[in-house]
């Protein structure tokens, strides 16, 4: 059986987490614009942290300026690192093709995890990510900077990538209740992410 793209995503993520986890950037090349997602949030507020990985450093930042967070991977190879950094913190596993927490958010945040699914898995996931952000609540994404679909690589195997346009992701948000309030192609100061941030009506 042929497995999906994001199945086959998973499936290297759980053979690479230590590789992966090893050669993630600790730079904190990502801080301008987590200071704008934080800036966004009351004191103290919940924020998901989606495809998490092992937490570094996304969570690790989030964690340490006092917002409570949930971290949601797919890959349990993954969580099982950020667990044995953070045994008292609140890591789930789960896949955002099907995220159903109970649970809303002021935060939520998808930082080198959403472009891995496809354009209509991305499309349905933006509309669970909506049900999952209170009302004023933010969301920032990393995708691309058009529409098309790319492969990279993770420990030396293949990954899947793909994005919507901007104007895409717009209308997607749109219908979700969602009002885009920031994007950025190819940000050079964030070594070349593109970054997309939607308030919540």
């Amino acid at each position: 059986m042929t497995l999906s793209a994001s199945d086959a995503n998973r499936d290297v993520y759980e053979r690479q987490a230590a590789a992966f986890d090893g050669q993630r950037s600790r730079a904190l090349f990502e801080a301008r614009w987590l200071a704008r997602f934080a800036a966004c949030l009351p004191d103290g507020a919940r924020v998901l942290d989606l495809g998490c990985g092992a937490g570094e450093p996304i969570a690790r930042w989030f964690m340490a300026e006092g917002f409570r967070v949930t971290g949601v991977d797919y890959a349990d190879a993954m969580l099982d690192i950020a667990r044995a950094r953070w045994p008292d913190g609140d890591w789930r596993q789960g896949d955002m093709r099907s995220l159903d927490l109970g649970a809303r958010f002021d935060g939520l945040i998808a930082w080198d995890s959403f472009f891995h699914l496809t354009p209509d898995e991305q499309r349905a996931c933006i509309t669970r990510m909506a049900a999952h952000l209170l009302p004023g609540g933010t969301l920032m994404l990393t995708v691309g900077p058009e529409a098309g679909e790319r492969h990279g690589t993770v420990g030396g195997e293949p990954v899947y990538h793909a994005s919507l346009s901007p104007a895409g992701y717009a209308s997607c948000l749109e219908e979700n209740g969602l009002r885009l309030t920031g994007f950025l192609a190819e940000d050079a100061e964030t070594d070349s992410h593109s970054v997309l941030m939607a308030r919540k009506l």
